[in-house]
């Protein structure tokens, strides 16, 4: 399965949580929290039974069901009939994302999220995105970070940072990138040239965690139109071994006909 491919079978995994019983404002304000994740929002009415509740499914399998008041806990009041959305309660006010019992909106449902999906970033949100994984292979300090620049024109802009992070000593890092204008001076890590679509049109950070499963993060994204993206963030760690997987294999050494030196180009 293509990267390609991959994001499309995230995106046909979308979970559907239906809102019954509730005022419109509230499927809305639902909805908006959402907006990033890979679950559509629906409301509906029931003749009889619990009041606002709202029910989780995926592929027509149930998932999981909780009360609104769970889902939207509110600053100082109970549930829905608190103060409502984007309001402050106390003298310091409390985020929207956050009710007085501290939790997050929708925290019920997000456990039950694997992947977060996200539409129309532009260029620099990926670039900020990307920084998230790069940071996380920094800190650890070990492990693999695999990261696709669409083009060897992009991967110049950012060769400095990238042989920053190639220059710690049990972090291996390899970048992607077609074959579209001049490649970089390359000291610490490795660059591997694909001469495939997918590469072009793809931009994507995995790192594999250094051996810890709680580390692992991917980032991959189309280039639907130019500069938006369509694509997830994954913590799971099967989906980012996947994405390590399918890329070393595809573009590794051995399709590049003679394996690469430690630092080095790979076409």
């Amino acid at each position: 399965m293509s990267l390609i491919e991959l994001i499309a079978g995230v995106e046909a995994h979308e979970a559907t949580l239906t809102v019954f019983n509730a005022d419109p404002a509230v499927t809305d304000e639902l909805r908006e929290y959402f907006a990033d994740r890979n679950v559509r929002i629906v409301d509906d009415q029931t003749a009889s039974g619990p009041g606002e509740f709202a029910v989780l499914a995926r592929d027509g399998e149930f998932v999981t069901a909780v009360t609104v008041d769970e889902l939207l806990p509110r600053p100082g009041g109970n549930g829905a009939g608190g103060n409502g959305a984007g309001e402050s309660g106390g003298d310091g006010g409390e985020s929207r994302a956050e009710g007085s019992r501290g939790r997050r909106v929708g925290e019920p449902v997000l456990d039950h999220l694997d992947e977060t999906m996200f539409t129309s970033y532009s260029r620099a949100d990926m670039v900020a995105a990307s920084r998230e994984i790069e940071d996380r292979a920094w800190r650890v300090g070990d492990g693999e970070l695999h990261a696709g620049f669409q083009t060897l024109d992009v991967l110049t802009g950012e060769a400095d940072t990238y042989d920053l992070l190639g220059e710690k000593e049990r972090l291996s890092v390899h970048a992607y990138a077609a074959n579209e204008g001049d490649a970089p001076d390359v000291e610490h890590y490795t660059v591997h040239v694909g001469e495939t679509a997918e590469i072009r049109e793809t931009w994507f950070v995995a790192y594999d965690g250094g051996g810890y499963d709680d580390a692992k993060c991917a980032l991959l994204a189309e280039e639907r139109a130019p500069g938006e993206f369509y694509g997830f963030w994954s913590y799971d760690p099967e989906t980012v071994d996947y994405i390590i997987d399918y890329l070393t294999d595809r573009y590794g050494p051995e399709e590049g006909g003679e394996p690469a030196d430690d630092a080095g180009i790979n076409r």
